[in-house]
């Protein structure tokens, strides 16, 4: 099966498709941190979605300017919504949608939960890394097309918070998470767990 990993530079996805005998590659602007550069794309992940030589993609598209975990940004004081954030947010949607809508028989889309006012369509999936063997909590919504919903393989009862949330609560001495997750490359980053499920579940297919 040829499978594009679209906005991926970690190379933990096609790493994994690799491992099972798939003509996999990371396609992404950015040189690949996975240690792989031949099995990756440097380039527009649109491009190559469009180009029909791939059976399978799962696609990152940038979270930034979607994301719920922005509120704070789109709305910088209560019932006043940034134009100029929102302006970012409907690009990011657009590429999101171009994505979701390539000519590709199976596809499946990933981003953490979107702020309303971005309007997304319904996502087909909610799945954490603690459901698939890693001890983490990181909700990520998957949108699918032509794919089943992940089954969990191994689901833990025991993990700790990935990513950082209302970091700027301790200032207004409401309640904060850390996290684990140090950078947006780590935070960015598919668990071995999920990957290995996507490979298993959907490699077949």
């Amino acid at each position: 099966m040829r499978v594009l990993i679209a906005c991926e530079e970690s190379q933990a996805v096609c790493k994994a498709f690799r491992s099972y005998g798939h003509e996999a590659y990371s396609c992404d602007v950015q040189e690949p941190s996975g240690g792989k550069p031949e099995w990756h794309i440097k380039g527009d992940a649109v491009t190559e979605a469009y180009s029909g030589r791939y059976d399978l993609m799962i696609a990152h598209p940038p979270c930034t300017y979607l994301s719920k975990a922005g509120a704070r940004w789109m709305y910088p004081t209560a019932g006043n919504l940034c134009r100029e954030r929102l302006e970012k947010a409907t690009k990011a949607k657009e590429f999101f949608m171009t994505l979701l809508n390539a000519p590709v028989g199976k596809i499946c889309v990933e981003n953490p939960t979107p702020l309303k006012v971005v309007d997304l369509p319904p996502p087909t999936q909610v799945i954490q890394p603690y459901q698939f063997g890693d001890p983490y909590s990181k909700r990520t919504l998957l949108w699918l097309k032509n794919l089943p919903s992940l089954q969990y393989t191994n689901v833990l009862q025991d993990y700790r918070v990935y990513l950082p949330s209302n970091t700027g609560g301790r200032k207004r001495g409401t309640k904060a998470t850390r996290g684990v997750a140090k950078n947006a490359k780590e935070a960015s980053k598919t668990f071995q767990g999920i990957a290995q499920a996507m490979v298993k579940q959907w490699g077949n297919t």
